[in-house]
């Protein structure tokens, strides 16, 4: 557990610059520790891209409730005013 903790922190550049120093030259050293760091990273690097994808659709969905409901009408017209000037 304290080593996922110290890869974590290594990753993100989080944590004291000597513990990441440390961690860093570790992961240089240990073959082991370097192909679990890498699928750490990769795993966040997954965990990121789906969070970016959910943000696009929940702003999409709002987009299209913003433009498209008659009650938000009045703001619709406002915002489509700016982008004709």
């Amino acid at each position: 557990m304290i080593e996922i903790q110290h890869l974590e922190n290594w990753l993100l550049s989080r944590g004291e610059p000597t513990e990441r120093l440390l961690t860093e030259v570790k992961v240089q050293l240990d073959t082991d520790l370097k192909q679990k760091a890498q699928w750490q990273d990769k795993t966040y690097q997954i965990i990121k891209a789906y969070g970016r994808q959910q943000l696009r659709e929940e702003v999409t969905a709002i987009e299209q409730k913003m433009l498209s409901a008659p009650k938000y009408r009045s703001f619709r017209e406002r915002i489509l005013s700016i982008f004709k000037k």
